[in-house]
């Protein structure tokens, strides 16, 4: 019988050397890394812009705002908070502890696997990474085999700007990627779809391996009647088409009552006439499915319900025009999976209630979004609700501020990032508690042999003091 060999072994043992010398664990060693990296996105600017085009027809606009731009804000982020990041913080004590240290050390991890779609190519590829470097740990980086032109630039440029010794880069589709996970990592990234989730957390199973899941999933969007449709039009046609649909957070449907759908559709179709031209397949602006198999699953999805506006497809160009759809059906396949293309389907409601009711027989989304000019409407949708991220009244502008956690919730993922949270994502938060080998005589009250009085005046000593002066009744 011959043996399988592991293609990775060499490459994650020498990961592993790396992070056991400790080098990565100081502040200057990780700033270095996150300098380096901030290099790499201002030095090849063009040729990531180049690359993004050829994978995904993405404009300079869309490709510096959403992916380099932010990648770079984040880089910033980082060294501009690291050391306070990584500090000791320092927890309330009770009286048993008075005398003590007691403090959170954010620790990293060790060697962590950080896999990524090919979607945001460079985005949800480095903005991980500059988590898990800010963290110290020691990174195996797997970007998509479908965005080639990109992966193609992270595997052969990146490595220059990092420590080698420290972060690695490997390829392949699925089958390399299944040979990757059957090694034992200490946390493992990943972005991409629910069904392929479901491999890597059962993968990670096996080694007792804590993930973080950014998956997607049907993301409503309610449209209330108390509306102006230009506005929502405006808003809903440009983040449904940006990046020819291809974002986890983009809206897969909208809810709103038959009367507000007559006055959306001739409001998108403004829109899409002043953004796109009277045609978009000749707009510069508006990105193509990334591939071949990607186009035919979202060409077959033109089929559903009516097609109120667009409806056009090029398979050569792997082009697909800005779509509404009406009338569809609950059963219909735009309606059972993730669109991830510039088709947007419309379902009617009755009303609020109806709306609310719908979303929630449904899996958590990964975003949710309300239009209306009532602000109450706004607060009961998300009151009513639950998901990843909420935005009233716009599109995914939720992403963009780092201060707030990125994540899903139920079957739209786990775990949170961007920000501060990516670092505590990719740190162990370790309790620790330094004592002085004296005062032996009071700490005698917890030995046998035990009193009546023993429990009653060590759990009262064990109370945490609180911060704060209100009381919960």
């Amino acid at each position: 019988m011959r043996l399988r060999m592991d293609p990775f072994s060499d490459t994650l043992r020498r990961l592993r050397e790396a992070f056991r010398s400790g080098r990565t664990r100081a502040a200057e060693f990780r700033a270095t890394q996150l300098k380096g990296l901030g290099r790499f996105l201002q030095e090849n600017k063009q040729l990531l812009q180049d690359a993004l085009a050829q994978d995904l027809h993405k404009s300079a606009f869309e490709s510096e705002i959403s992916e380099i731009g932010i990648s770079q804000g984040e880089v910033n982020l980082a060294l501009g908070n690291l050391r306070a990041w990584m500090k000791d913080e320092k927890v309330p004590k009770n009286l048993a502890t008075q005398l003590d240290s007691a403090f959170i050390r954010k620790e990293p991890f060790g060697l962590v696997l950080i896999i990524a779609p090919w979607n945001y190519p460079l985005n949800l590829t480095l903005v991980p990474l500059v988590g898990a470097l800010a963290a110290g740990n020691c990174v195996v980086l797997k970007p998509s085999e479908i965005s080639k032109n990109v992966e193609r630039v992270l595997a052969e440029v990146l490595p220059q700007y990092l420590d080698q010794s420290c972060f690695a880069v490997v390829l392949g589709g699925p089958e390399e990627t299944g040979q990757l996970l059957e090694n034992k990592f200490d946390y493992i990234f990943f972005t991409g779809s629910p069904r392929v989730g479901k491999i890597v957390m059962a993968a990670a199973a096996k080694h007792l391996t804590p993930v973080t899941l950014e998956l997607g999933g049907k993301n409503p969007c309610y449209v209330d009647d108390d509306c102006d449709p230009q506005t929502v039009a405006n808003r809903v046609v440009w983040f449904r088409c940006f990046n020819a649909g291809q974002t986890c957070v983009a809206p897969d449907y909208v809810l709103c009552s038959h009367e507000t759908q007559e006055r959306l559709l001739p409001a998108m179709q403004s829109a899409i006439t002043r953004f796109y031209g009277e045609d978009p397949k000749s707009s510069p602006d508006l990105g193509r499915i990334v591939g071949e198999k990607q186009f035919q699953r979202v060409q077959g999805l033109l089929g559903c319900g009516r097609v109120a506006i667009g409806g056009q497809s090029d398979e050569s160009q792997r082009y697909i025009a800005p779509t509404v759809l009406v009338d569809v059906q609950e059963t219909e396949l735009v309606m059972q999976e993730e669109i991830f293309g510039p088709i947007l389907p419309i379902v009617n409601v009755q009303g609020l209630a109806e709306a609310v009711d719908f979303i929630t027989q449904r899996e958590k989304p990964l975003a949710l979004y309300a239009f209306s000019n009532n602000s109450q409407v706004i607060k009961q949708v998300l009151a009513g609700t639950s998901s990843g991220g909420f935005c009233g009244n716009d599109g995914f502008m939720h992403m963009t501020l780092a201060t707030l956690p990125f994540g899903g919730v139920g079957a739209s993922g786990m775990g949170r990032y961007h920000g501060k949270f990516s670092f505590d994502t990719f740190s162990h938060h370790r309790a620790c508690l330094l004592r002085s080998p004296g005062m032996e005589k009071v700490y005698a009250i917890r030995y046998p042999p035990y009193s009546s009085r023993n429990p009653r005046v060590l759990l009262a000593a064990m109370e945490t003091w609180s911060s704060s002066c209100c009381t919960l009744l």
